[in-house]
């Protein structure tokens, strides 16, 4: 029978706990119990804040992994912070430990790249496109349809013109590429005043759409009917509220996660360009590692990305109920409709070709990298 004193006691005992172990310096032993769900019990909590300190004890070297979500965000969307920490200290047979930082308590984008960069931190979480300004050519994955869906993504980044053309810039700014997390492409998320979904280039006429400070976003949404509106991302939620824009395109897990479920009345998945996620680390710390802890460093992060890869599908599936919960409709497109968005605003349009040179260097050189997203590798991972 449930008694509500209990339950009071339980959530005070889990406050407590917490506080207890961040305040002690185990803020990583306190995310792992709550990630658990045992904080409640002072004996699971002590047990482990120990096993965490003894780990830490144990190992020859530490590394920071810092990210922007909670430990609770891979319900929806695939982080993969928990399995990274795991992985790296399993298969370094215990001689790297992982202390975590999720949540954004070391910062979020550019702030946790700058960290890595210098060296503050060894690792972080962070949108591919943080890296553009070290390697322009990453952001050619907003390049409409290039590889928006989560194949053409994964086939593109696990290619070796990938590795072989676009890592070594990163590399020669400190930086070290681990793996890259597919979350899923982005889609068209109305506002829910808007009562008709979006199904093709159409339906956007006088939509305001959010985007953020791309030029190639603003570029794309304006070829295919929308009235781009750049907005921060900090702002995204008042503006979406207030009618200051109409619509967004974050994935469906990303739009859970940040809490618009109940500002929504349509979702379409246009597919047009991902979510994309990397784990980087500084290179100069991987470098220093020896080579047999280098190979586990590697070894784990190529495990944790076919975990996430596994793990889309229902994590997708969870942000949906969720959404529907709250009353948002799912819309797929069928081939004459996506055909219709490609048209309007695909990377073939000649409008794109200065995009090109100037990211890739060379239009011979984009052609290759749109090979690769276009040729299917070991990789699978489930689409919308």
């Amino acid at each position: 029978m449930f008694d509500e004193n209990d339950e009071i006691d339980r959530r005070h005992a889990t406050r407590r706990n917490f506080l207890k172990l961040a305040g002690t310096g185990s803020f990583t032993a306190a995310v792992l119990a709550g990630a658990a769900g045992t904080l409640w019990s002072d004996s699971a909590a002590a047990q482990t804040a120990n096993e965490e300190q003894e780990r830490e004890r144990a190992a020859e070297e530490v590394m920071t992994l810092a990210t922007a979500y909670t430990m609770f965000a891979d319900r929806s969307y695939p982080i993969m912070q928990l399995d990274m920490k795991e992985n790296v200290q399993n298969l370094s047979g215990g001689r790297i430990y992982v202390k975590l930082a999720p949540a954004g308590q070391l910062g979020s984008a550019n702030e946790l790249v700058q960290k890595v960069q210098s060296g503050t931190i060894q690792a972080a979480q962070h949108s591919i496109a943080n890296f553009a300004p070290y390697a322009p050519v990453v952001d050619l994955i907003n390049l409409p349809y290039l590889c928006g869906s989560n194949q053409r993504f994964v086939n593109l980044v696990r290619s070796d013109h990938w590795t072989t053309t676009v890592h070594p810039q990163i590399e020669a700014r400190g930086f070290k590429p681990l793996f890259y997390a597919i979350i899923d492409p982005r889609g068209v998320a109305l506002r829910n005043s808007i009562d008709k979904p979006v199904l093709t280039p159409e339906d956007m006429r006088g939509i305001k759409f959010r985007v953020p400070g791309s030029e190639i976003m603003q570029t794309y949404y304006r070829m295919v009917g929308a009235n781009p509106t750049p907005i921060a991302w900090g702002e995204t939620p008042s503006a979406i509220q207030q009618g200051v824009a109409d619509a967004l395109d974050p994935s469906t897990g990303a739009l859970y996660v940040f809490g618009f479920k109940d500002m929504l009345s349509h979702v379409t998945f246009t597919k047009a360009v991902p979510d994309a996620q990397v784990y980087s680390c500084n290179l100069e710390w991987f470098e220093g590692l020896p080579d047999d802890l280098r190979e586990a460093v590697e070894f784990a992060a190529q495990v944790t990305g076919d975990q996430n890869l596994a793990k889309v599908p229902a994590a997708r599936g969870y942000a949906m109920a969720e959404l529907r919960r709250s009353g948002v409709e799912f819309h797929s497109l069928d081939d004459d409709q996506m055909a219709q968005w490609k048209e309007a605003g695909g990377f073939q349009r000649s409008e794109w070709d200065a995009t090109k040179t100037h990211l890739a260097g060379s239009m011979a050189e984009f052609d290759k990298l749109a090979e690769a997203a276009s040729t299917d590798g070991r990789a699978y991972v489930h689409d919308t």
